[in-house]
């Protein structure tokens, strides 16, 4: 259905975890908004994930305040599905103003009057606000020199499924984030022989003393760090929910079975070239991970918990061949690796937006996702205003911020003085009535 050229207070723009909180908020304030989705709620987690893919953190922890997971343990990882239909029923159980199927492309200030002309799929809107809660997985990143590996069959990790879905033959998985070393583990237990590509990461313990690591980090204050550790930029973390929960060691997973490399250097005539860091990247995990368990232990010392010691935790298991001698190239075809999956990660896309809100490296400039633009907001960014702003719980805090800023905007706008309002009660009355009549023809999905 073609949408009549109208107006609206606030748009919100993306239904995933981001746009169903920020609606959320604004309607407990009373501010009148539409979201557009440009597919289904929570669309991504649908069909950019793979099959077996389960949230890594639980429960418990892994959603929003004022709803719980229906059939999934406090402790338990919800599946991709289940998640995506928890947010359904999250919109749903305030009656979200949400229109599916409809994609904005294009966002411009107004010239000489307040407010936005957004152009979408189904005809133009106006409004006085843009919140972009598209969230920061939208470009699959695949490096450039993916173009030397020839004819191979090669997926980002978004594309990839299930072990059937790829050809016969090895595996090289590059990037050991969550995501990589998810699907190299999946891989490999099926029966395919797996290099995974290891680069800078931190891998934190899946639990510690009866506490899930989310636990930890809430309790350390680690969550709500607002500046990331210099240094710390291009590391990926490794965090698995697969199978009910475990701490990713790359140690095992070589004695598993997988060959771990470095970091994935070039492709030259069927030949891939790895850098010779692939000990100190593990050493570096390592630390990390013993890092947390000490700030652990002393967190429980200084407050007297009653939590069981676990001195198994710093077991470190022997460093497997693939780490004391390891592969710096490695001949694909004699290899047998017919198949490449790149974990690495993805890019937002903001070409949409015509507006003056990025830096010279084309970057949202905000404050806790109040962008430079007046009138503009970002959701949902990793380090929007804190370490834990990309996560379910963490986006749900951060539209609580840029709600109340919106209410506080619309108090100062609504200012006039004594003879405005009286002369304009009537007018403002009717305009009013006008623009509800048209956001309610847009419908809800």
């Amino acid at each position: 259905m073609t949408m009549e050229r109208t107006s609206i207070d606030t748009l919100v723009v993306g239904a995933g975890q981001a746009g169903i909180a920020m609606s959320e908020h604004l309607s407990q304030l009373g501010v009148p908004h539409l979201v557009l989705e440009r597919d289904r709620i929570a669309e991504r987690w649908r069909t950019a994930r793979w099959d077996s893919l389960v949230a890594n953190g639980p429960a418990w922890h892994d959603r929003f305040p004022n709803l719980e997971f229906e059939d999934v343990d406090s402790d338990g990882f919800a599946s991709k599905d289940q998640v995506a239909d928890y947010f359904v029923a999250y919109a749903r159980k305030f009656d979200a103003p949400i229109r599916t199927g409809v994609e904005v492309k294009r966002v411009v200030r107004n010239a000489g009057r307040q407010g936005f002309t957004i152009e979408t799929s189904e005809g133009t809107i106006e409004a006085n606000r843009v919140v972009v809660a598209t969230g920061p997985f939208q470009r699959p990143i695949i490096p450039p020199i993916a173009s030397g590996a020839g004819h191979l069959t090669q997926i980002h990790s978004a594309d990839y499924r299930n072990p059937e879905q790829l050809p016969e033959g090895a595996v090289l998985v590059v990037g050991a984030g969550s995501s990589g070393v998810q699907i190299a583990d999946e891989l490999q237990r099926s029966g395919k022989q797996v290099y995974l590509s290891v680069g800078p990461h931190d891998r934190p313990p899946r639990a510690y003393r009866g506490r899930d690591f989310c636990w930890w980090l809430g309790v350390l204050g680690e969550w709500d760090a607002e500046v990331m550790r210099p240094g710390k930029e291009h590391v990926t973390i490794a965090v698995s929910g697969a199978r009910g929960g475990h701490t990713v060691d790359f140690r095992r997973l070589a004695h598993q079975g997988i060959t771990l490399v470095g970091l994935t250097k070039s492709f030259d005539d069927g030949v891939v070239t790895f850098e010779p860091d692939l000990a100190l990247n593990i050493a570096r995990g390592d630390e990390n991970y013993l890092s947390l368990l000490n700030a652990a232990d002393a967190y429980v010392a200084r407050n007297g918990l009653d939590l069981p010691e676990e001195p198994q935790a710093r077991d470190i298991p022997s460093d497997p061949e693939c780490v004391t001698h390891p592969i710096l190239d490695l001949d694909l075809a004699k290899a047998g690796v017919t198949s490449i999956i790149w974990a690495t990660g993805y890019a937002v896309d903001f070409s949409w937006l015509d507006v003056d809100a990025f830096d010279e490296k084309g970057k949202p400039k905000h404050q806790r996702g109040v962008s430079k633009e007046p009138g503009i907001y970002f959701l949902g960014l990793p380090w929007l205003s804190r370490r834990g702003s990309a996560f379910i719980w963490g986006v749900w805090h951060d539209a609580r911020h840029i709600a109340d800023h919106i209410v506080t905007q619309r108090k100062y706008l609504a200012y006039r003085d004594a003879s405005q309002r009286h002369a304009g009660d009537d007018r403002d009355g009717a305009h009013a009535e006008s623009r509800v009549h048209k956001v309610s023809e847009l419908g809800v999905s």
